[in-house]
């Protein structure tokens, strides 16, 4: 259903199923995919790819242009996955020549508010809760949870299925698997509720919670932690992934327990 009171560019691709709901906005060059819900109040801008059966609630933003001094109209995009659920008032922003593009994957859950900035890189079945604010090139991991009034600082990386508490400072790269917490933001534990509620195994969280015990809490910094790991700990692919993710973080990861 397509209210007649919605705006949509003749140049607008929509899929099967779309419904618009009235006084929407959907400029040309979009491409929304079948069974999507626009609902009323909604502006979609050029290079906005909308996936299939995702819904976009009032006053959301899609595909605007980047707050980023440096963009000078190039063709960027704006690109969602599909069963993405974009609550009241988010704005996500197209990319710039850095990455071409701002992703936003599939069975994700953006909640109010939430501002998505250019170039961001958000994975699968990730949640970020009202008022969470990504700065320019954030790369999250799949199934990763963002609490409220989260603040990211450009380029940082936050890992696969990690966890950070409500109004926190993100200032450096978040490793897979943890909790993060407290200010200046540290490793607050292993997200093994998270992971368990998954379909982890015992094994696995349990190699989890010694590889980073290892790591924050038997060393007193990074670089041995890394060390002790490989000396003591047989390979595994857990043990590559987070070693990897640690050793290859340019802005640095988080400190360890206070």
């Amino acid at each position: 259903m397509i209210s007649n009171l919605a705006n949509i560019s003749d140049d607008a691709q929509l899929g099967a199923g779309v419904i618009v709901e009235s006084f929407s906005t959907i400029y040309e060059n979009v491409i929304i995919g079948d069974g999507t819900r626009i609902h009323s109040n909604v502006t979609i801008y050029p290079g906005t790819r909308i996936g299939d059966n995702c819904e976009v609630f009032p006053g959301a933003v899609i595909g605007v242009e980047p707050q980023d001094l440096k963009f000078e109209g190039e063709d960027t995009t704006v690109e969602i996955g599909n069963n993405t659920v974009i609550r009241e008032c988010v704005t996500i922003h197209k990319g710039t020549k850095d990455r071409w593009k701002t992703t936003i994957g599939s069975n994700c859950l953006l909640m109010t508010y939430v501002h998505v900035a250019h170039d961001c890189q958000v994975g699968d079945n990730v949640i970020l809760a009202s008022y969470v604010g990504l700065s320019g090139h954030v790369v999250i991991g799949d199934f990763a949870i963002l609490e409220g009034k989260v603040a990211a600082q450009q380029f940082v990386h936050i890992g696969a299925h990690s966890f950070v508490g409500g109004a926190s400072l993100v200032r450096k790269d978040i490793p897979p698997y943890v909790k993060a917490a407290r200010e200046p933001l540290t490793f607050a534990g292993v997200n093994s509720v998270g992971l368990r509620r998954r379909g982890f195994l015992d094994t696995d969280v349990r190699e989890i919670e010694d590889l980073y015990r290892t790591l924050y809490v038997q060393n007193n910094n990074i670089s041995k932690g890394i060390q002790a790991i490989e000396a003591s700990m047989p390979s595994s692919k857990l043990r590559t992934e987070i070693v990897d993710f640690v050793s290859n973080s340019e802005r640095g990861v988080i400190r360890g327990m206070i």
